[in-house]
């Protein structure tokens, strides 16, 4: 069993921001596995697909980003998911806007869905997929930036930075090892 969750809002006028790019990478998975969001439970609407035979859950919390961690924490509890069959994708500010980088571990950063979920699940040591969303030539305070349209002329580099994330995210449900999954998809 594994559980992939990508952290974003739920509500429509959300879903082509910067702050959606985890939602956006757990549809991707959800189709590589031909899985579809058709239910909703633990606060969260949920895909279930198998990798090699195990069932793969992903999910997107409906509980807008701040509060992600009550769904990441039901979801653990009602499919019994320890920390090494959990990953959490989401964007980062502090990477450059299309990089993908894979953790083991560590804090929330700047980054307030992960410091929910940290905070409910009291746990660090978790596998976590992180998408830059950084531009450099943009100057405006982090909340209007991270609530703000991805522009027309960075979908492309948003959709492949999506694609890789969620192909990582399958390659840690298949079982592949940590750190080779960092070594190929970090960057």
């Amino acid at each position: 069993m594994f559980l992939i969750v990508g952290l974003g809002n739920p509500e429509e006028k959300y879903f082509k921001t910067f702050h959606n790019v985890g939602f956006l990478a757990a549809g991707d998975a959800a189709n590589m596995l031909g899985a579809k969001f058709k239910k909703k439970e633990c606060e969260a609407s949920v895909a279930e697909g198998y990798v090699n035979g195990e069932k793969v859950v992903i999910a997107r919390p409906l509980t807008y980003m701040n509060a992600s961690g009550r769904a990441v924490k039901q979801l653990m509890a009602r499919y019994k998911i320890s920390p090494d069959e959990l990953v959490v994708i989401y964007d980062d500010y502090d990477l450059p806007k299309g990089h993908v980088r894979i953790r083991p571990s560590g804090s929330a950063g700047t980054h307030n869905g992960m410091r929910s979920v940290i905070a409910e699940t009291g746990l660090t040591q978790f596998a976590r997929i992180r998408i830059g969303i950084r531009d450099p030539e943009v100057n405006i305070p982090l909340i209007s930036y991270v609530l703000s349209e991805i522009k027309k002329e960075d979908r492309e580099l948003f959709i492949a930075a999506c694609d890789r994330a969620a192909e990582a995210a399958l390659a840690l449900a298949k079982g592949e090892r940590l750190d080779l999954v960092m070594n190929r998809f970090n960057g």
